[in-house]
């Protein structure tokens, strides 16, 4: 784990990332809210490659909770069976489905709490929806977030839950609603986990990482 960067280290990295895309997107598909949910949901120990692919049929169809109830459980599972945990996924999906009309009015909820309150829905996804949809500066930490902060000391910590809060206090406020897409991208195609390409980072010269590839 880095050290912790200074102010000045970590707003040069990110406007280095917002000069080289100023607005950067998810990869996950989906046509409004409730497809965004469902395709978040899904991709818990999968790809979002594999998860678009399975869900471009299903989201033509179904892009309401109640069309989601009107399918049923086994069309979903037939449309989603590429997908790990598949089955488990599907009787989420049903069931926020089913709270969403009954409690929500077949709209999804626009609060942290709320959100985490659906069945399958854990902080991660509920960041996520509030980040894309809502364009609220909320983190959601995957995997390649939590390997870049710790790596490059943007923001270092022993859990999720600590790379959170190191991103929240130490990114600059005007960075904040981006820096989740910068960060995932950034450990998705550069600073991956077992060879990382050095040699096309944009930070190379301002990361700690030791064990720099050239």
């Amino acid at each position: 784990m880095a050290k912790q960067l200074d102010y000045h280290t970590i707003r040069e990295i990110f406007t280095r990332f917002r000069d080289a895309e100023d607005e950067p997107k998810g990869e996950l598909h989906h046509v409004n809210a409730y497809t965004l949910v469902v395709a978040v949901a899904l991709s818990a120990q999968a790809t979002d490659a594999g998860v678009n692919k399975a869900t471009k049929a299903l989201f033509e169809k179904v892009d309401t909770p109640q069309k989601m109830l009107d399918l049923g459980e086994e069309q979903l599972i037939e449309h989603i069976k590429t997908i790990g945990l598949y089955r488990n996924k599907a009787k989420n999906v049903m069931k926020l489905s089913r709270i969403l009309v009954e409690d929500y009015g077949g709209e999804v909820p626009n609060s942290r709490a709320a959100l985490q309150s659906l069945p399958g829905v854990g902080r991660k996804t509920a960041n996520v929806v509030l980040n894309m949809w809502w364009h609220h500066p909320a983190q959601a930490v995957d995997t390649h977030i939590f390997r870049v902060g710790n790596r490059t000391g943007i923001a270092p910590g022993k859990d999720v839950d600590a790379v959170e809060r190191a991103i929240e206090d130490h990114i600059p406020a005007d960075f904040q609603l981006h820096a989740h897409h910068w960060l995932i991208l950034h450990g998705r195609y550069i600073c991956v986990a077992r060879k990382p390409k050095c040699a096309a980072c944009l930070i190379r010269d301002l990361c700690p990482f030791e064990d720099k590839t050239l």
